[in-house]
C-alpha cells in the first residue's frame, strides 16, 4: 500500500524522461528525484503522506545488515559473488554478466516495462527496479560493475558454497549436477581458471567439440570441406572436420559451417539425433510428450523429427512449458542435455 502511495504521486511529481529512454524520469537521474517526490507527496497527502513516508522508513530500517546506495552508486561484484536488493532498489549492469533470482515479489525491467522471470540473464544498460515487498539476489556469473540505488547486500561465495572449481557455480542451482558431469568427464572446460559462466551462449564450434570430446576425440581424414574451418589450429577444427566426415554436422551453407554462430535448440537437437544414429542407438520416437508443447509449430522442418525424438526420449525438455526451438542454449542447457543423453541414450 506505501508502495502504490508513492508510485501514483510520482506519476504526477516527475518530469519526462528523455526521449531515448522514456520510461525514466529526468529529475531521477539528475538526482532530485527523492527530494521533489517527497515535497509533492506531503503538498498532495499531507498527515497521511508523512504517515506512509515514517512506515516506508521504518521498513527499510529493519534490513539489519543491509547498506544504502544513494542515486547511482557503482559496485563491482566478483565472479559467482552475489548482489540482494530490497524493495525499492534498483540496479543497472554496466559490464560482465548476471543473472537474477526473486526471492519473493516482483522486479520490473524498466528500460522495457516488463516483469523479469526468475533466473533471467540481465542485459546491460536496462534498469531493474524490485516493487513492494520484493527480494531479489543478483548472481555474478562473470565479474559484473554496475550502478545500484537502494538497500543491498553483497555477499562473498564460500568454498562450501560453489563448486570445488568454479566460482560462480554454486549448490542447489538446477545446472549444478550437470556442470559437475560434464567437468568430471573432460567435456567441458572452464571459461576462465574458475568460472564457468553457466548462462553465456553456446556456439556451433564449441558444441561440436564437446561430442568430439564425448566421442573419445577420434583421428580425423583431411578435412577441408568448409571454407570457414581451415586453420588446423583453430580448437574445433578436429571436431567440426570429424563431425563433418560422419554426417553429424551439416554446414548453414553449402560451403560454411558457422562455428561462431550461437547454436539453437534445433539445431542441438539435429545434431543428437545425428550423433546417436551414427552411435547406432535408437532414433525412433515414443509418447505424446512432443505434441503437448504448444509451440511445436515452430520448430523448423528439417528439425521436427530430431526435435521428437530428443524430446521423447527426455534430451531436451521445454522451458516454462516451451520448446523455444529458435532459442540460443546456454553453456548451462548444453552441460545437461549431453549428461540427459548419456544417461538415457547412452
Amino acid at each position: 500500500m506505501v508502495f502504490l502511495l508513492l508510485l501514483m504521486v510520482t506519476a504526477a511529481a516527475s518530469t519526462a524522461g528523455t526521449a531515448t529512454d522514456p520510461l525514466i524520469s529526468l529529475s531521477y537521474l539528475e538526482g532530485t528525484f527523492s527530494a521533489s517526490l517527497k515535497t509533492d507527496i506531503s503538498r498532495t497527502l499531507g498527515d497521511a503522506a508523512d504517515s506512509a513516508m515514517r512506515r516506508l522508513d521504518g521498513l527499510l530500517g529493519d534490513y539489519g545488515g543491509y547498506s544504502f546506495a544513494p542515486r547511482f552508486t557503482r559496485i563491482s561484484v566478483a565472479a559467482g559473488d552475489t548482489l540482494t536488493l530490497s524493495m525499492g532498489g534498483s540496479i543497472i549492469l554496466l559490464s560482465g554478466a548476471a543473472t537474477l533470482t526473486t526471492t519473493s515479489g516482483t522486479v520490473i525491467n524498466i528500460s522495457t516495462g516488463r516483469e523479469v522471470a526468475t533466473g533471467s540473464q540481465l542485459t546491460q544498460h536496462h534498469r531493474y527496479f524490485c516493487t513492494e515487498n520484493t527480494t531479489a539476489t543478483i548472481t555474478a556469473s562473470s565479474a559484473f560493475t554496475g550502478h545500484v540505488d537502494g538497500y543491498y547486500i553483497t555477499a562473498a561465495v564460500t568454498a562450501s558454497q560453489a563448486h570445488p572449481a568454479f566460482r560462480d557455480i554454486l549448490e542447489g542451482t538446477w545446472y549444478y549436477s550437470a556442470i559437475d558431469f560434464v567437468y568430471s568427464n573432460n567435456l567441458f572446460a572452464g571459461t576462465s581458471s574458475n568460472t564457468f559462466s553457466p548462462n553465456t551462449s553456446m556456439t556451433r564450434g564449441m558444441f561440436v567439440t564437446v561430442l568430439y570430446r564425448l566421442e573419445g576425440r577420434p583421428d580425423i581424414g583431411p578435412g577441408g570441406r568448409f571454407t570457414d574451418v581451415q586453420n588446423t589450429s583453430l580448437y574445433y577444427y578436429d571436431a567440426v572436420t570429424w563431425a563433418s566426415e560422419n554426417n553429424i554436422v551439416a554446414g548453414v551453407t553449402s560451403s560454411t559451417f558457422g562455428p561462431n554462430a550461437q547454436i539453437t535448440r534445433e539445431q542441438i537437437a539435429v545434431i543428437m539425433h545425428r550423433y546417436a544414429r551414427y552411435k547406432q542407438r535408437d532414433i525412433s520416437a515414443s509418447g505424446s510428450s512432443y505434441d503437448s508443447f504448444p509451440d511445436r509449430s515452430d520448430v523448423s522442418g528439417y528439425a521436427a523429427d530430431a526435435m521428437r525424438w530428443a524430446v521423447s526420449q527426455g534430451i531436451i525438455s521445454g522451458s516454462s512449458g516451451r520448446l523455444l526451438p529458435r532459442n540460443t542454449a546456454t553453456r548451462a542447457q548444453v552441460a545437461q542435455i549431453i549428461r540427459n543423453y548419456v544417461e538415457r541414450v547412452g
